[in-house]
C-alpha cells in the first residue's frame, strides 16, 4: 500500500503577519502527494504578495471576497482531489513530519479519521496547554455525541467521508468542524477513528482569533445544534428546556445526512444535558443546573454518569448548594 494523497486548504483574511509561517510549515513537510490551496478572502494587507511568493508550489489559490471562513474552506473542498483532507488556518502551523504521520495512519483503508494532538500557544510563544483531537468514550456512542468535542487542526478526514456528510455548513461560523464530527458519528458510529499520540499542529491564541475574541458565540452554536436536534426529532421537553436555559438560534435546523436513530438522538440528548448541567454547576448557576438535571432519564446513562448525576443533584440542593457555593467562591477568590 502507498501513502494517500492529502489536500490541505488554508483560509485566510488579512493574516499577513502569520501567513508565511503557515505556508512554510505545509510546504516544508516534503510530503510526496500534497495538494495545497490557499483561499484568501480579499485581503488588503500583504497577504497576496506572500501568496504569490509561493504560488508555484500551490495547486490553487484565489483572493476574493467570501461569506466567511466556512465558505472559504468549501471553495477549497470543491477543488480538492486528495484522498485525505483538512484545513490549516493562517495563524497556525504544522509540526515537522505531520503529514507523513497522518499519511501512514491512513494507509489502512478502514481508517476514516486520524486525530492527533495539538499544542496551544500564545503570541509570546509560550505553551498554554495541549489538546487531543477528539474525545471518544469507549463504546459509548451516545456519550461521544452528547459530549462532542473536536480540535479541528489535528483531525484529518478521509475525503470520501466528506463527500458523504457534505461540505461545511456555511450558517455556522464557529462550530462547523464539530458539526462535521457529530454528523460523522451519526453516520459511521465509532468505526474508523484512529487516534495517534503525536503533536501535529501548533494552534495560536491571539487577541483577534475567534477562540479568544468570540468565545460566547461558540457556545450559542453548540446549544443551537442540540436544540435543533431535539426539535427536529420531536423531543419537545428537551427542546423547551434548552431554549429556557440557554441562548439559541430558534430557526436553526440541522442538515440530516442519514436516517438517524431517534433512540440514539434521545440518548445523546441526555448526555448533552448532563454535560451542560455540570458546566452550569461549575459556573455557580445552581438553579440552571437543577433544572437541567430534573429532566434527565438516568436509565439512559451508564453507571459512571449516573454517579455524576447523583453527585450534581446533591450538590445543587438547597441549603447544601449555598454552603458549597460559598466555599468554592472563597477558594477561587
Amino acid at each position: 500500500m502507498s501513502l494517500p494523497s492529502i489536500s490541505i486548504i488554508t483560509p485566510s483574511y488579512n493574516q499577513g503577519h502569520y501567513l508565511e509561517q503557515t505556508i512554510e510549515s505545509v510546504l516544508s513537510q516534503g510530503y510526496p502527494k500534497l495538494e495545497y490551496m490557499i483561499i484568501d478572502g480579499g485581503s488588503t494587507d500583504n497577504s497576496v504578495k506572500i501568496i504569490k511568493k509561493y504560488e508555484k508550489h500551490l495547486a490553487f489559490w484565489i483572493s476574493e471576497k467570501d461569506k466567511g471562513q466556512s465558505d472559504a474552506i468549501n471553495k477549497g473542498l470543491q477543488k480538492a482531489t486528495g484522498e485525505v483532507v483538512n484545513w490549516l488556518n493562517s495563524d497556525d502551523y504544522y509540526q515537522p513530519d505531520t503529514l507523513q504521520k497522518v499519511g501512514v495512519a491512513f494507509m489502512n483503508p478502514e481508517t476514516l479519521i486520524v486525530s492527533g494532538q495539538g499544542r496551544v500557544f500564545d503570541d509570546s510563544g509560550s505553551t498554554r496547554h495541549y489538546t487531543k483531537g477528539v474525545d471518544v468514550y469507549g463504546d459509548n456512542l451516545a456519550k461521544t455525541i452528547g459530549w462532542a468535542r473536536m480540535d479541528q487542526p489535528e483531525t484529518f478526514f478521509r475525503h470520501d467521508v466528506i463527500r458523504h456528510i457534505g461540505l461545511l455548513d456555511t450558517r455556522l461560523h464557529y462550530l462547523m468542524d464539530r458539526d462535521w464530527w457529530i454528523k460523522y458519528l451519526f453516520s459511521y458510529g465509532l468505526n474508523g477513528i484512529v487516534q495517534i499520540p503525536d503533536v501535529l499542529v501548533n494552534f495560536r491564541l491571539h487577541q483577534n482569533s475567534k477562540t479568544v475574541s468570540q468565545n460566547a458565540a461558540f457556545q450559542v452554536e453548540h446549544d443551537s445544534f442540540f436544540y435543533a436536534l431535539a426539535n427536529q426529532f420531536g423531543f419537545t421537553d428537551e427542546k423547551e428546556l434548552i431554549e429556557k436555559c440557554f441562548s439559541v438560534k430558534k430557526d436553526f435546523q440541522i442538515q440530516i445526512v442519514d436516517n438517524y436513530s431517534a433512540e440514539l438522538v434521545k440518548h445523546a440528548l441526555q448526555y448533552y444535558l448532563l454535560f451542560r448541567a455540570d458546566e452550569s454547576y461549575a459556573a455557580f448557576s445552581n438553579g440552571k443546573a437543577r433544572l437541567l438535571l430534573s429532566t434527565i432519564n438516568h436509565q439512559l446513562l451508564t453507571d459512571t454518569e449516573r454517579g455524576l448525576l447523583r453527585k450534581l443533584k446533591l450538590r445543587t440542593t438547597e441549603p447544601f448548594a449555598t454552603f458549597l457555593s460559598l466555599i468554592r467562591k472563597l477558594r477561587s477568590a
